[in-house]
């Protein structure tokens, strides 16, 4: 916590210096109380003493001049704010390896349901693309703050085929760099336009030299874009490697967050070409994953469960669906401090018929 006036914290010395003058009258009070000599006389009168109910209602009023101190000095805190101008592109598989069902009931109703949660979970303002795949990726959402629109098409997945992972990459990519381009953002890296100078100006021409390249995932004056892709197998089929997509979204600032979904011992039925069922191991690709989150700034997580999947999906809404900003919170200690006058004048009352 910072303060925008921290001069005014020297009013808090005047805290224990009420505190003295507390506790001095307490004792003086006790000595008096011993003059009165008759004591059986003295317990008809008081037959009930307070106790330590006494030392409540001026202890909340302590606390609520601390608390009007604090924000005389205006405090200022980082508080997680909603974001308005972000964009997230999700990337799920939907091979066949996603009906196993090391993760109850099956990985692909896992990720179904921790996604439509995730939707929930999101500011209103933040812009959502689905992109599903298998043996080849297929944009079903294009980023749109319509809620209803993506649970829809998540709730009509299904799984079948091989896992082209580069290729849905460079499908969520393609979304990335079509929204960047709408919201009139520069790619990292490349230079940012000059306009040209008038007829008869003297200015000198400027310089060629291109803008330096940010690190993959830093923020640029252009509204936030992310992937989340998960997957739960190695890349099977598709023209382009993980790795070389990873290597775009970098070039583009898209942090990509990656979700390893299933077990090592996950397992799947399949027919072979006899027509006979054979039972194929499908664990996660967690090594590739991990590469493609490191190179483009994301971050990778483990999903062995679907409660571990939620849990995935509850981070990355706080992480991406919100940002830290610096706010001053002086009403909110205000606030406090009055209810602390409050509740310790309800409690004097109640207990003592009197205002202390």
């Amino acid at each position: 916590m910072n303060f925008l006036a921290p001069q005014l914290l020297l009013g808090l010395l005047l805290i224990p210096v009420a505190i003295g003058a507390y506790v001095w009258t307490q004792r003086r009070r006790s000595r008096y109380a011993v003059r009165f000599t008759n004591l059986e006389l003295l317990a008809n009168l008081a037959p009930k003493r307070p106790g330590w109910r006494r030392h409540v209602p001026p202890a909340l009023y302590l606390a609520a001049i601390g608390g009007l101190l604090f924000a005389l000095a205006r405090p200022t805190m980082l508080v997680n704010v909603p974001r308005e101008d972000a964009t997230v592109i999700l990337g799920i598989d939907v091979s066949g390896s996603m009906t196993a069902v090391d993760v109850s009931p099956t990985r692909l109703a896992a990720a179904k349901s921790a996604a439509t949660a995730f939707l929930d979970q999101l500011p209103a303002g933040v812009r959502v693309g689905l992109v599903a795949f298998s043996s080849t990726p297929r944009t079903l959402v294009e980023p749109t703050a319509d809620r209803q629109a993506v649970r829809t098409a998540i709730d009509a997945l299904a799984a079948k085929g091989g896992t082209a992972m580069g290729d849905a990459l460079n499908a969520m990519l393609d979304v990335a760099e079509n929204v960047q381009k709408a919201d009139g953002a520069t790619a990292p890296g490349a230079a940012a336009p000059t306009p040209a100078p008038t007829a008869g100006s003297s200015a000198p021409a400027p310089s060629t030299a291109p803008t330096p390249a940010p690190s993959a995932g830093t923020a640029t004056s252009a509204p936030l874009v992310a992937g989340i892709l998960l997957s739960d197998g190695a890349n099977s089929t598709g023209s382009t490697e993980p790795l070389a997509a990873a290597d775009r979204a970098a070039r583009l600032g898209v942090p990509i967050y990656t979700i390893a979904l299933g077990t090592p011992t996950g397992r799947v039925q399949v027919t072979d070409e006899q027509g006979q069922l054979v039972t194929v191991e499908v664990p996660p690709d967690r090594a590739t994953l991990a590469n493609i989150a490191e190179v483009t700034g994301g971050t990778a997580f483990d999903a062995p469960t679907a409660s571990d999947l939620k849990a995935v999906y509850d981070h990355l809404q706080s992480r991406i669906g919100y940002v830290p900003e610096t706010q001053e919170v002086t009403a909110a200690l205000a606030a406090a401090a009055l209810v602390c006058v409050v509740a310790g004048a309800g409690l004097a009352s109640l207990w003592f018929g009197r205002l202390p």
